[in-house]
C-alpha cells in the first residue's frame, strides 16, 4: 500500500453516519486558477466530539473551516449537512445556515468598544429584528443565557467590562460564548489558541471539548500545537500540501504520520 494511502485511511466518505454528520466531498478550493488550495477533500466529521485539524502554515487549514462556513467559496464539490449542500447555498437560506454554525476566531472578532455582554449578545444577531438589536433590546431569555454561559466560561462578573479592556485568554472566552449564544449544531474553531499562552492555551481547548461533550456538539479545531490535539482531540485530520493524509485517532498519530505532514524529522527543531 502507498504511503500516502495508508496515511488517508478512513478519509473517504461512504455517507453520514448519523444526521449531525458534516460530509465533505472532492471539495477544492483555488484561489488562483490552477492552483489549488484544497484538494478533493473527502471526509465525515461525526454528529459529536471534538476533531483537530493539525498540518503546516499553509496547507489549507484555516481555508477548509472558511469553506464550510462560507466566508470562503469553495471552487468546486459538497459540503453536505443536516440535509443540504452549503456549499450552494446563497442569500436568506444562506444566512439562515450560518445562524446555526459558531465560529471562533484566532483573532478573536470582538467589537472592542463594546462589554462583553453586549458582545455575546451579538450572537443573537440573527434571531431578533433588526429594530430590537438597534436598540439593544434583546429577550430577556437571551440576556438570561448570556449570563450562564459567562459564568461557564470562567467569566462572570465581566459583563460590564469592555471587550479592550480583557487579555488575550479572556476575549477568547468571549468569542467562545458568542459562538454558544447563537445556539448553533457546530462549532468550528481557527486557530484558537495561536495567539495565548500554554496555560491559557489549555484551559481553552478545555472549554471547546467541555462543550462539545456536554452540548452534544461537533467541534472542529485548527490547530498548530499537536501535543494539544493529542489531548483533546477524539480525531486528528492531519494536512500536507492541501491534501488529508492522515486520518484517524490520537493515539494512532505516530511519528513517521507527523514527519510526512510537516515534511521531515526536522519539524519538531
Amino acid at each position: 500500500m502507498r504511503q500516502d494511502t495508508a496515511l488517508a485511511e478512513n478519509a473517504a466518505p461512504q455517507g453520514a453516519p448519523d444526521p449531525g454528520a458534516l460530509v465533505l466531498r472532492r471539495l477544492c478550493k483555488e484561489y488562483r486558477p490552477g492552483v489549488p488550495v484544497l484538494k478533493d477533500i473527502d471526509l465525515v466529521i461525526p454528529g459529536t466530539g471534538l476533531t483537530a485539524v493539525i498540518g503546516p502554515s499553509g496547507t489549507g487549514k484555516s481555508t477548509l473551516i472558511r469553506c464550510i462556513n462560507r466566508l470562503v467559496q469553495p471552487t468546486s464539490g459538497e459540503i453536505l449537512y443536516h440535509g443540504e449542500d452549503l456549499a450552494k447555498l446563497s442569500g436568506a437560506a444562506l444566512r439562515a445556515a450560518r445562524r446555526r454554525i459558531g465560529m471562533v476566531f484566532q483573532e478573536y472578532n470582538l467589537v472592542e468598544r463594546l462589554t462583553v455582554m453586549e458582545n455575546l449578545l451579538c450572537g443573537r444577531l440573527g434571531y431578533v429584528p433588526v429594530w430590537r438589536a438597534w436598540l439593544r433590546k434583546f429577550p430577556a431569555r437571551d440576556i438570561e443565557h448570556a449570563f450562564q454561559l459567562l459564568d461557564a466560561v470562567g467569566l462572570g462578573g465581566f459583563e460590564n467590562r469592555r471587550a479592550d479592556a480583557l487579555s488575550g485568554g479572556q476575549r477568547q472566552r468571549v468569542g467562545i460564548a458568542r459562538a454558544i449564544m447563537q445556539e448553533p449544531n457546530i462549532i468550528l474553531a481557527d486557530e484558537p489558541t495561536s495567539s495565548l499562552d500554554p496555560k491559557t492555551s489549555v484551559e481553552i481547548m478545555e472549554i471547546l471539548s467541555g462543550l462539545a461533550a456536554e452540548r452534544n456538539l461537533p467541534v472542529i479545531v485548527n490547530i498548530h500545537n499537536v501535543d494539544l490535539a493529542r489531548r483533546f482531540a477524539a480525531r486528528i485530520i492531519g494536512m500536507t500540501g492541501g491534501s488529508v493524509v492522515y486520518d484517524g485517532p490520537p493515539g494512532g498519530l505516530t511519528e513517521s504520520h507527523l514527519n510526512h505532514i510537516y515534511g521531515g524529522e526536522s519539524w519538531m527543531e
